[in-house]
């Protein structure tokens, strides 16, 4: 009965836990020592999906010498892939999806965030890169799909 409880726990923990993004490399590219900042971020709703998310980061200089101190750029791209057997756990079918990931750009205003759709005609997992603002949204974004036909796929509870 504690097991069960216990498996209960874990499983509803992971249902609602975001997406942790892991630095895997960045670079600066140019002279004032701006950056551009490549995560992984592996889908906690999908075992074997990992989408890599690049975006700019501003260096000290480049905001000291222009201002708005605390905002990043909207810049960011993603690339999603399969990286493993492929379970599918309890997703948002619906058309607008559900938000996987989130990180904020700005001290308060702004946030980069990853949502994915499901494109049940086409079975294939989208995923959008965008960044939301609470004034003047932005129209930067970018896609990636992970198609899903003729592939082994798993429908249920990803394992712990």
């Amino acid at each position: 009965m504690r097991s069960a409880a216990l498996l209960a726990a874990a499983l509803l923990v992971s249902a609602v836990a975001p997406a942790v993004a892991e630095e895997v490399g960045s670079f600066r590219n140019d002279w004032t020592g701006n950056s551009i900042v490549i995560e992984a971020i592996a889908d906690p709703k999908v075992q074997g999906v990992t989408c890599h998310l690049t975006h700019f980061e501003r260096s000290l200089i480049d905001r000291l010498s222009k201002g708005n101190w605390f905002i990043d750029p909207s810049n960011s791209s993603i690339a999603c892939r399969q990286t493993g057997p492929v379970t599918v756990g309890d997703i948002n079918k619906g058309a607008g999806g559900e938000e996987v990931f989130s990180e904020r750009i700005s001290l308060i205003f702004k946030s980069l965030a990853v949502r994915r759709i499901y494109d049940k005609k086409n079975d294939t997992l989208v995923y959008v890169v965008y960044s939301r603002q609470v004034k003047d949204a932005s129209a930067k974004m970018s896609i990636s799909t992970v198609p899903l036909y003729k592939s082994d796929v798993s429908w249920g509870k990803p394992a712990q």
